[in-house]
């Protein structure tokens, strides 16, 4: 192998003694055979034999501090000297043979990376559960897609190629199975060239490490927490303004309480629905900006400053003075009126105050911790 190799093998591992010496194999067979040089580099969390083994094919092993599938990458890349990366899984479901493949279109100029797509080409029987291959992968990568505006086959492919100046632009920081997400969420902002490559996908020799629904939901929680927007604060403006249309409506058509009150109360709920998801999405892209997953951006830098915090705050407090006010009315009310009280509607707009009081304050104080915990520059 050369001293200053053209592509670096990356591969994470955890227990596969089994399969790590078939995968190491087909790396050399399919660089060896195609005068590529390289170097592999295992990052490694197993506690068999998996270190002996890779060690005596020439690998360099390095051993995460975390565990975790992002995690292995992130303490790897670092140690990596090709001009490209490689990555693939040591459970033997990906042919390392392919490299030469996988990399062509970066040698050629035409990508900056290279996805191997296991739906583009052929997934053998027994190698992925009917949920993940019908269900799964192919609704997560059209959420992604849909949210990035990129047009991916298969983004839970563990099979890829990269440039490594091209992989030093990308901003990389969750330690779970969402780094798959991640690399190419941040490809997609960042305006890497990606082409992909039909690959196949075999079955793996012991059990599974993937957990269906709590990997699914990594993935899912990390788009909505880079990408609340349309998901959370666009559907909640909306709700919110459904409601008070509703509660206005009735107010002014017919008597509230009377026919209009169920209609009132729903139009009550949707608002104090709506502002929780308003306000959801604003902590969702707090976190995200002040963990580096995504840009704050010029509307947003307006919200992340102590002053309009304060100001929250403030309201926050108002409101919930307004509902204690509107309550202790009504119950002076139910003392002083002998007969019938008719306060139905007021009594539910004094808990709404109050909820809508306690939904501000919690949220500047949340956003807040943020920002004491990790301030982003530019943002506050």
């Amino acid at each position: 192998m050369s001293m200053e190799p053209l592509v670096t093998i990356i591969i994470p591992a955890l227990n596969e003694e089994q399969t790590i010496g078939s995968c190491l194999e087909k790396v050399k067979t399919g660089c060896v055979n195609n005068n590529i040089s390289y170097e592999i580099i295992i990052a490694d969390s197993s506690t068999d034999a998996t270190t002996d083994i890779a060690r005596s094919y020439g690998a360099h092993i390095i051993h995460p501090k975390k565990r975790g599938y992002g995690n292995a990458y992130l303490c790897a890349f670092p140690h990596a000297q090709g001009e490209i990366i490689v990555i693939g899984d040591a459970d033997d479901t990906y042919d390392f043979r392919l490299i030469p493949d996988l990399i062509k279109p970066i040698l050629e100029g035409k990508a900056d990376m290279v996805i191997g797509s296991r739906l583009k080409g052929t997934i053998l029987p027994g190698s992925m559960p009917w949920l993940h291959q019908y269900i799964g992968n192919p609704l997560l990568t059209l959420l992604l897609n849909f949210t990035f505006h990129s047009h991916f086959s298969d983004t839970h492919s563990g099979m890829r190629a990269i440039r490594r100046d091209a992989l030093r632009r990308l901003s990389l920081h969750t330690g779970g199975m969402e780094f798959a997400s991640e690399m190419l969420i941040e490809a997609a902002k960042k305006g890497l060239v990606v082409e992909e490559i039909p690959i196949t996908y075999y079955p793996r020799k012991g059990p599974s490490k993937l957990h269906s629904f709590a990997d699914g939901w990594r993935h899912v929680r990390f788009i909505l927490i880079v990408r609340p927007l349309r998901f959370l604060i666009v559907p909640g403006l909306l709700f919110i303004l459904l409601g008070f249309s509703l509660m206005i409506g009735i107010g002014l058509v017919k008597s509230v309480e009377l026919q209009g009150l169920h209609s009132f109360i729903l139009g009550d709920i949707l608002v104090l629905g709506g502002l929780q998801f308003l306000l959801s999405g604003v902590v969702m892209k707090s976190y995200s900006v002040t963990h580096q997953l995504d840009e704050c951006g010029p509307w947003f830098s307006q919200i992340l400053q102590y002053p309009t915090l304060e100001k929250m705050l403030f309201v926050g407090i108002l409101f919930m003075i307004l509902g204690f006010a509107s309550g202790m009315y009504i119950l002076s009310q139910w003392i002083s009126v002998s007969g019938p009280l008719s306060q139905i509607t007021n009594a539910v707009l004094a808990l709404s105050s109050v909820i809508v009081g306690l939904e501000l304050i919690f949220t500047a104080l949340h956003v807040s911790m943020m920002l004491l915990q990790n301030e982003r520059e530019g943002c506050t």
